[in-house]
């Protein structure tokens, strides 16, 4: 059920809190309905439940048997939850936590404010695109200027006009996506621009014929400053050999570098890992804050939709637990990665359970690369991954099968890349 009218109550509880409608969000709330634990609860601020894809009109979502476009994605997620029992109260933002030791959250609806009480928090709130101030590229304000998030709402969901030539700032899977939506709202695709030396997806013949021959990938190239007044009318970039040019555009989209949305977990003083720059959890998805959990892309910006709901359903598993009376684990040795590997997740080793594998980003290409796990000095595990060559901006997996050789009360546990 949906809830988008005004709470019942100033002041209330409910048995799972869960923070977020996306895929995490949902494939908790589903999980945790259909096994009894009460009353589960999401909370969604957006006006409709489903996350990202409810925007994203491409295809490539759900499972080989069952394969969707992302607006369906989401309403199968929804329909899902729903069906369970969760209730779904949308256009409700979560404002901060109540002092004390209880799990309590306010949130601001269209009732008004409230306080709800949980026996158990699941944080799914995502991850978003740094905008184009935070990327600190110079230049006016000009209109046309946009992320992919907010170009895929424009186009699919509002049908608005987005300008007639458009400059996609990056070069990886999303970059490709937000280049299919300028030519889906009827506008040319300037040129692909991205400061490495290669397009970041292992895709890039499919993209370049979805896009149609003539479009140029501009690599080893930074956009250093955006013209124009009113309307935006170009963008400089530079060259890595210190050549500079004026792309003529009235749109420029960036895409990637997406960053986790932390803010409630940082308000609710969970310890956040320094290399994901979002909550440190074990293979169990536990948080710092007992009762606390989090799962989907405010763990790792950014993983597939049907990587987040899988770590929903997880979470789930790790609340019914939790609520079962199945004790907080300890903290555990974090587990760290080394230059030119960029984070890992889960990031800490307890014995609540290892995951079923862990994701890692690195910030340089690598060419059959061997990784390997050490603590206080001792070789844990070493492995190939599948992947001949690993780029930055993709997945780069970790099995979990060493993690019983790691000591409790060791010093941090660290992969390193051979």
């Amino acid at each position: 059920m949906t809830e988008t009218g005004p709470a019942a109550a100033a002041s209330r509880r409910v048995d799972v809190l869960v923070v977020g409608a996306g895929p995490a969000g949902l494939a908790a709330a589903a999980r945790l309905a259909a096994a009894g634990a009460g009353r589960v609860e999401v909370l969604e601020r957006e006006p409709a439940a489903g996350g990202v894809p409810r925007h994203c009109a491409h295809g490539g979502f759900g499972t080989w048997r069952r394969p969707s476009t992302g607006p369906g994605y989401a309403r199968l997620l929804t329909e899902s939850a729903e069906r369970a029992g969760a209730v779904i109260r949308t256009r409700t933002t979560v404002l901060d936590w109540v002092a004390g030791p209880c799990r309590a959250l306010t949130a601001v609806g269209p009732g008004g404010p409230e306080t709800i009480e949980a026996r158990a928090v699941v944080l799914a709130t995502g991850a978003r695109e740094r905008p184009r101030t935070a990327r600190l590229v110079p230049g006016t304000r000009p209109a046309g200027v946009c992320t992919t998030g907010e170009l895929q709402q424009a186009v699919h969901l509002f049908g608005q006009h987005i300008g007639t030539r458009a400059v996609v700032v990056g070069a990886e899977s999303v970059s490709y996506a937000a280049a299919d939506t300028v030519r889906a709202a009827g506008a040319e695709v300037v040129a692909l621009v991205t400061e490495h030396s290669r397009a970041q997806t292992g895709r890039i013949r499919a993209g370049a014929a979805r896009l149609g021959h003539g479009v140029p990938l501009l690599t080893d190239t930074v956009v250093v400053e955006l013209l124009g007044h009113g309307r935006l009318s170009g963008v400089r970039v530079r060259h890595r050999d210190g050549r500079t040019a004026v792309l003529a555009c009235d749109t420029a989209v960036f895409t990637g570098d997406f960053v986790p949305d932390h803010e409630c977990a940082r308000r609710g003083g969970l310890v956040l890992d320094p290399g994901t720059r979002g909550p440190a959890v074990d293979g169990s998805l536990h948080t710092s804050r007992p009762g606390v959990f989090a799962a989907g892309n405010v763990l790792h910006a950014v993983e597939p939709a049907g990587t987040a709901a899988a770590e929903g359903a997880l979470a789930a598993r790790a609340v019914l637990d939790f609520l079962a009376g199945t004790p907080w684990p300890d903290p555990g040795p974090p587990l760290t990665v080394e230059a030119p590997l960029r984070w890992i997740a889960p990031n800490r080793v307890t014995t609540a359970g290892p995951p079923a594998r862990h994701v890692l980003r690195t910030g340089a290409p690598l060419t059959r690369p061997v990784l390997r796990v050490h603590q206080d000095g001792r070789l844990l595990h070493s492995e190939r991954p599948a992947l001949g060559t690993v780029l930055p901006n993709r997945t780069l997996t970790l099995t979990a099968r060493w993690t019983e050789r790691v000591d409790p009360a060791g010093g941090p546990v660290r992969v390193s890349v051979g």
